[in-house]
């Protein structure tokens, strides 16, 4: 371990030592050309690994198949000797290559030309590629490595010119389809459909190959991706390096509570991961810090190259900021420095746990749980690559839901990764993909099926609001122009952050994060610096900022209002209602806290005049009545207080079920609800029309709502904290609070649902 004794005497709450495993190889498959082979020997690849083998099998055979083992296991080789053999075998034979980001389809290019194989010719096709090059791809490319927007935006769209391409498709692989989860997920399972449907026009019917992290339920998953039945194999048999994994949770600050502080509070986990970096590089480990924010990855790297210059002047030129939102150029070059030794250590986004193949790092720091195990060990598995030890921190935030982790760490380890979770019959993504079709290539009956049971009621209600016009041979889209859809479920194009003064683009911010983030006023972070936000046009999707070094940080606050719109399903259990439905949310950004950045302490509150934001979505909810609470022993005017924290803890451990992030989903709680007419507790998806994680919690609410009472029972506070019911994101500023209240109402509504009477259907059709 790199990181002092006396501090991990204090923080470190587990040390979980996996061991290294042996692994088991298979004779190559005898349909694997002989070019193939000897290319892949000279590689230092002798022998495929036994799920390669049997997973390459499935795939030339022409199953559809998922690979679904651990980083580093070499998914790639499975799903390219299936697809390459058969190039190699038919000279008119293609196939496409899907990647959730640019980073991984360069990385995956960069390893198909290494292996130097005759007439394969691999390129890229992506928002990169030049306008020369994409003719070239398109008129002689056989491997084309892509990402789901360039599928949707760009070959689909044009798919006369793809004719080629698209009548010799073999093969489609999805890597990291792990990452395909919520509205994205939804999106993207829509695309794939439209692909089928697209190369059945020209007369080829391709296997899909998925490659994923270790998942929960892969068939499922597989299948729900891309409509048909799938063969998954999820037994890793590569051999791996021991992995010593630590637990850490930063310690209490030693300094009394400010003014106004029920609990005092502990240091923060970028703080401690800026440390742990920075004792890393030090010792010349060379070490990737995942940070859960742009801003927080900003920070991290700041900190920790201010500490090593105070103590070696010049070494903290040896970490840096990693991110998207940076122009491409800057990425490619902070890449080429990690991997080449320039860099000893990063601090970056989510944006490096898929991507480049990191070989050589020693140890990685995880500063929060990243929301799901699947991104946990993928996260984890960037060092230690090709049989080498590593060493792996996850850093608890000060938050109920890594709280709970790193004080139990049987729910981390031994335990099986989540099912991903999204909804392809989400009606807001459902409509817009069907739109997308139409406009590509009219919509007969025939292909409703792709597009799920709710295809045809949703096609009349396209028809009857006028965007599809229905003829006798099918539906057609009735617009010049394309349909303006967006996969990401950001809602819009991104937000530019220029600076004023000099006119210089410093990156971008998507738009559903735009009045939080960039609002008048609001501190951003690029690189090191720090600007402050002139003015947020809306109109022109622009930021203006300038440079400046306050002393103080920003807080947005918004209220929230919920309307219940449909209920799909109800579990009575006594005084305690669960329900599942259609809701619409109502919220707006409406002013920000200045807080000292030493203290915390609260300068000032400034007004903002931001416009609402209208969200209908999916919602879980739970109510139980007054006589319920009276009887145990809270009383009215507690309500309010028992609820909201009640809310918030659960909110915080929802990821612990289903494939979610707390920033996903959101959450109000009220002692009275005009639609409910009871106490209430909503949790729903920060998506229109829902991401499937509402539906999740409400299946597995008992698992769910007993870690939350756990979490907040446990907690050494007496009034509250961060830990168990403080959300970084409330818009009411914490406050009321009950958290003893909480416990007692966790445990009533769990008494009740554990006697429940069967879940009763209601209100499908609305």
């Amino acid at each position: 371990m790199f990181f002092p004794q006396h501090r991990a005497a204090e923080s470190l709450t587990h040390v979980e030592h996996i061991p290294p495993r042996a692994g088991v190889q298979a004779p190559w498959p005898d349909w694997v050309p002989p070019s193939l082979r000897s290319s892949l020997g000279s590689r230092g690849i002798t022998a495929p690994w036994r799920h390669q083998a049997e997973a390459a099998t499935s795939a030339w055979q022409g199953t559809h198949t998922m690979v679904a083992t651990g980083t580093g296991s070499g998914k790639s080789l499975a799903y390219q000797l299936a697809a390459l053999s058969t190039l190699l075998t038919d000279d008119r034979a293609t196939a496409l290559y899907i990647a959730p980001t640019k980073a991984l389809a360069a990385d995956q290019l960069r390893s198909l030309l290494a292996l130097d194989l005759p007439d394969i010719r691999p390129a890229t096709y992506d928002g990169d590629t030049s306008r020369e090059e994409r003719d070239w791809v398109r008129r002689h490319a056989r491997v084309v490595l892509t990402n789901p927007d360039m599928l949707h935006h760009g070959i689909l769209p044009g798919h006369a010119s793809w004719a080629r391409f698209l009548r010799g498709l073999r093969y489609v692989i999805v890597d990291e389809s792990h990452a395909y989860r919520g509205v994205f997920g939804s999106h993207v399972s829509h695309v794939l459909r439209r692909l089928r449907r697209m190369a059945s026009r020209y007369r080829a019917a391709p296997t899909f190959v998925l490659a994923s992290a270790t998942s929960g339920d892969p068939v499922r998953t597989g299948s729900r991706m891309t409509g048909l039945p799938v063969v998954a194999f999820a037994e890793d048999t590569s051999p791996r390096g021991g992995i010593t994994f630590a637990l850490w949770e930063p310690p209490l600050l030693p300094s009394s509570p400010g003014p106004g502080d029920a609990e005092p509070a502990r240091r923060s986990a970028l703080g401690e991961t800026a440390d742990l970096l920075a004792d890393a590089v030090a010792a010349g480990v060379r070490t990737l810090a995942f940070i859960r924010s742009r801003k927080g990855a900003e920070l991290v790297a700041t900190m920790a190259r201010r500490s090593l210059d105070t103590a070696v002047p010049g070494l903290g030129a040896r970490v840096a900021a990693y991110r998207s939102g940076y122009l491409r150029e800057d990425r490619r070059a902070l890449e080429r420095d990690l991997l080449d030794g320039t860099l000893l250590g990063l601090a970056s986004t989510n944006a490096l746990e898929l991507g480049v193949d990191l070989v050589g790092l020693d140890a990685v720091l995880i500063s929060g749980y990243p929301g799901t195990l699947a991104s946990l060990w993928q996260q984890a598995g960037r060092a230690g690559r090709a049989g080498r030890d590593a060493t792996c921190v996850l850093i608890a935030r000060d938050d109920p839901l890594d709280t709970y982790l790193v004080h139990h760490p049987e729910a981390l380890f031994g335990r099986p990764v989540e099912a991903t979770v999204f909804d392809p019959g989400n009606p807001h993504v459902l409509a817009p993909q069907l739109c997308c079709a139409a406009a590509e290539l009219p919509l007969t009956p025939a292909d409703l099926p792709l597009f799920g049971p709710t295809a045809e009621p949703t096609l009349d209600a396209l028809v009857a609001a006028g965007v599809l016009r229905k003829r006798p041979s099918g539906w057609y889209w009735t617009e010049r122009h394309r349909p303006d859809v967006d996969l990401r479920g950001a809602g819009g194009g991104p937000i530019a952050v220029v600076e004023s003064v000099t006119g210089r683009l410093l990156g971008t911010v998507d738009t559903g994060s735009a009045h939080h983030q960039v609002h008048d006023g609001a501190v951003y972070l690029h690189q090191g610096t720090t600007y402050v936000v002139d003015k947020l046009d809306l109109a022109d999707s622009v930021a203006l900022v300038h440079a400046e070094d306050p002393d103080w940080s920003t807080h947005p606050r918004d209220v929230t209002d919920v309307t219940v719109l449909s209920v799909r399903e109800t579990r009575p259990a006594g005084p305690v209602t669960l329900s599942l439905g259609e809701v619409e949310v109502t919220s707006q950004v409406v002013s920000y806290q200045r807080r000292r950045l030493v203290s915390g302490e609260v300068i000032d509150v400034c007004e903002l005049d931001l416009p609402q934001r209208v969200l209908r979505t999916v919602a879980v909810w739970w109510t139980v009545t007054p006589e319920a609470l009276d009887a145990a022993g809270v009383p009215d005017v507690d309500w309010p207080g028992a609820l909201h924290a009640a809310e918030h803890a659960s909110i915080g451990l929802l990821p612990l079920v289903a494939t979610c992030d707390r920033w996903d989903i959101g959450g109000l709680s009220t002692a009275f609800h005009a639609d409910t007419g009871l106490p209430t507790v909503f949790v729903y998806d920060g998506h229109p029309g829902g991401a499937g994680f509402a539906e999740r919690a409400f299946e597995v609410a008992t698992d769910w709502l007993s870690a939350t009472r756990s979490v907040v029972a446990e907690c050494r506070c007496d009034q509250g904290c961060p830990s168990c019911v403080q959300s970084p994101k409330c818009g009411n500023g914490n406050n009321p609070l009950g958290k003893a209240d909480a416990v007692t109402v966790l445990g009533l509504v769990l008494d009740a649902l554990s006697r429940e009477s069967p879940r009763r259907t209601t209100d499908l059709a609305a």
